[in-house]
């Protein structure tokens, strides 16, 4: 029996259980968990009856291991592989699923799991992390990737002036991704200063609290209107504000996961032929290119890592977070 974090319902704290240890079925194998990141949906999925959750589960969909078991038909991977997980499942053969988009097929699930010693997950899934590329740098790839993702789909050039709302982990990774592809200037802005240091240090040239003004600070920071403003934050009102803050024939690029109702004006958004363009999962190659920037030297995103903790320790923390801290991205060593 192998230890794991529980759902018990919505809006019920998690608890740690005893499940039976996984066995890997055809074309999978068993990972034993090295480490797990606490991702902001799985705070959503505890309190939002959208998500389906029910009570009994496991969460967890950004993780990294070693492979321990390996199910029938496996090749490429080896037992003691070190690797990290796509938890974005797919039937493996439509077009989509085929161009690494398996977010888009009629049979995709997202993987959880990663809240528990041992993890089932398909081989095809796996991607072997480099010797230069920690099991903790295995658990950071997937935000990285979802934000990275909506950084090419926003079309960001060299000299852009980009306004990122929100600094949590994947806004971090999105003024990570705008920096190295050039934007002159990259202006993070929150309600709170916690994340200060760490937005700069991750390649912000600015960061900006301004309640009272936010659209007036914005302005101020980046000399005029965003070329590009990424929504990070997922709350009712901020489509709107972004839309005011960004220059006519420029792009607001929602990143931001929000299951209330919101609402804007259209005609602000159509007065400055704004493009308002989406973003949700990611590119198997985005993934791949994530491991990539860690594998070429770049530092910047492990800073994104403000705490590691024990199984024991998740339910606690867990509930802490549904509220503002200090804390960045957690991670779970199981």
């Amino acid at each position: 029996m192998m230890k794991a974090v529980v759902t018990q319902g919505l809006h019920q704290p998690l608890r740690v259980a005893s499940l039976p240890d996984p066995e890997p079925g055809p074309g999978e194998v068993v990972l034993k968990v090295a480490r797990c990141g606490i991702c902001g949906s799985d705070l959503h999925m505890t309190e939002d009856a959208a998500y389906g959750i029910k009570a009994g589960e496991v969460l967890g969909h950004e993780f990294a291991g070693e492979v321990v078991a390996l199910g029938a038909g496996v090749t490429g991977i080896a037992s003691g592989d070190r690797v990290a997980a796509i938890p974005l499942m797919g039937c493996g053969r439509c077009p989509s699923c085929l161009a690494g988009e398996p977010a888009w097929c009629a049979e995709f699930a997202l993987q959880g799991g990663g809240y528990a010693e041992y993890v089932r997950t398909r081989a095809s899934q796996c991607v072997r992390l480099p010797r230069t590329a920690s099991l903790a740098d295995g658990a950071i790839i997937e935000p990285l990737a979802v934000a990275l993702h909506g950084v090419m789909l926003s079309a960001v050039k060299p000299h852009d002036k980009v306004l990122v709302l929100g600094a949590g982990p994947i806004g971090l990774g999105v003024a990570f991704w705008a920096r190295r592809l050039g934007a002159a200037c990259v202006v993070v802005q929150d309600i709170v200063p916690h994340q200060r240091e760490r937005a700069l240090a991750m390649g912000a040239t600015d960061f900006i609290v301004d309640r009272e003004d936010p659209v007036g600070a914005a302005e101020r920071a980046l000399g005029g209107k965003a070329d590009i403003v990424y929504e990070c934050v997922g709350v009712p009102g901020l489509i709107a504000q972004a839309a005011r803050q960004a220059r006519v024939k420029g792009t607001v690029l929602i990143l931001g996961l929000c299951t209330r109702p919101d609402s804007f004006v259209p005609f602000e958004v159509l007065s400055k032929e704004l493009r308002l363009q989406t973003s949700a999962f990611f590119k198997r190659q985005e993934f791949e290119a994530a491991l990539d920037a860690l594998e070429a030297g770049a530092a910047q995103p492990r800073l994104l890592v403000s705490d590691t903790i024990a199984l024991e320790q998740v339910p606690a923390s867990f509930e802490a977070l549904k509220s503002r801290t200090h804390h960045c991205k957690v991670l779970i060593a199981p």
